[in-house]
């Protein structure tokens, strides 16, 4: 059976519906940086996702080639995850999208050195006719964070984002948002197909104690 990082790691993919603070450890992920509203039709988003996938079903397929990656284990292709913010605020302003500031990203198993990301971006390059020179090797650790399931539309994320709040005023603990430290979401559901009020994501802010 192919292995599973949502299920092999709970505590960072499935938390449950209320905060919880995690100690995240360093992780390598497929990035795409950008800007501007997700929702966007035909938008820099979609086309950064569209990078991303192609770039981690490359690798998960590289046992078919001739590219052979040492340690390499048969694995579910993690969920789409993003780090998100706008210039000189602290926080979201979910009615101001355009502001968007984002980093696309999806992990990568850690037997993938950058010697191997950089065969796939050469590899679906020639194969699909791409231009995949936005997309980058990105090393992240996010460290000590107060995470929570949310379950509903995107746009319901402040009231997800108002009880971790209070969870932190009451346990001793501040955000910590900086230039290297961003708002986090973890996309485990799949958005053309689950309806808004089931959407599953789970949502990740840096923190320190106070």
């Amino acid at each position: 059976m192919a292995f599973d990082y949502k299920k092999e790691y709970k505590e960072f993919y499935m938390p449950k519906g209320k905060p919880e603070i995690v100690d995240v450890p360093e992780m390598n992920y497929i990035a795409v940086r950008g800007k501007g509203d997700p929702n966007q039709p035909g938008g820099e988003y979609k086309e950064a996702v569209g990078m991303l996938y192609t770039i981690a079903y490359t690798i998960k397929m590289s046992k078919k080639t001739d590219h052979h990656i040492e340690g390499y284990f048969d694995y579910v292709v993690p969920p789409l995850e993003g780090f998100w913010w706008q210039e000189g605020k602290e926080g979201m302003d979910y009615g101001h999208k355009e502001d968007l500031c984002w980093i696309s990203v999806i992990r990568l198993p850690d037997f993938v050195t950058e010697e191997d990301f950089r065969w796939a971006v050469q590899e679906a390059e020639k194969k699909k006719g791409l231009d995949l020179s936005k997309v980058e090797f990105l090393r992240i650790r996010e460290g000590l964070c107060v995470q929570c399931m949310h379950t509903g539309p995107y746009d319901d994320e402040p009231e997800t984002v108002s009880l971790m709040d209070r969870y932190l005023a009451e346990n001793g603990y501040e955000n910590d948002f900086s230039d290297d430290r961003r708002h986090h979401e973890i996309y485990l559901s799949d958005v053309n197909r689950t309806a808004p009020e089931k959407l599953r994501t789970v949502i990740r802010h840096p923190v320190r104690r106070k």
